[in-house]
């Protein structure tokens, strides 16, 4: 034990921390944070989540078996009566799982049905966006061939009027595609 020589330095001492006693819940969560925060370099300990509560499977062996004969003694009942007692638990338990599986399952066919029916209406909203582009490209085509044919008042009077009625018939159903406009009210059709 002649190895060691040279004298340890002493161990600078810490200074007591005051007893604090919290009053409320948000000074003893001041108080914890504190601690934790005066070595951050400290692991802080997380709890893992804690399993469900399961009751105990039922034994594959039953050595007491007991009947309805006479002569069961007196501490027979007693046995009978925690069998009994942690059989109907097990039924218990198992009828709340069932429960929480079918609202489970429930609940995951209400999202697929809501996920459903919004990418339907995303789908008619995209159809009457790209209804109306086409409807303004088309305008901006038949204006275009309107100046061209200002300028070019050579053409014959027959094409003119044949795009015309074209025209007028567009207009038309313009006017019926305008009845349907979009509504900006929420939840309606």
């Amino acid at each position: 034990m002649a190895a060691s020589s040279a004298p340890r330095p002493p161990r600078p001492r810490k200074e007591p921390q005051p007893l604090v006693i919290p009053r409320s819940a948000a000074e003893e969560q001041r108080l914890r944070l504190e601690r934790l925060m005066r070595n951050p370099e400290k692991t802080v300990p997380i709890p893992e989540k804690l399993n469900e509560w399961a009751p105990r499977p039922p034994p594959e062996f039953v050595r007491d078996v007991m009947g309805s004969s006479a002569g069961a003694g007196s501490g027979e009942f007693h046995v009978y009566r925690h069998l009994r007692r942690r059989e109907y638990q097990r039924q218990d338990f198992m009828d709340a799982m069932a429960e929480k599986q079918r609202l489970d399952e429930e609940f995951q066919k209400k999202l697929e049905r809501n996920k459903m029916i919004a990418e339907e209406q995303t789908a008619k909203r995209r159809r009457k966006r790209q209804k109306l582009k086409e409807k303004k490209l088309q305008a901006k085509k038949n204006k275009l061939e309107q100046k061209k044919q200002e300028k070019e008042p050579d053409q014959s009077q027959e094409q003119a009027s044949s795009e015309d009625d074209e025209e007028d018939s567009k207009e038309e159903e313009e006017k019926e595609d305008d009845a349907e406009e979009p509504s900006f009210v929420m939840g309606r059709g």
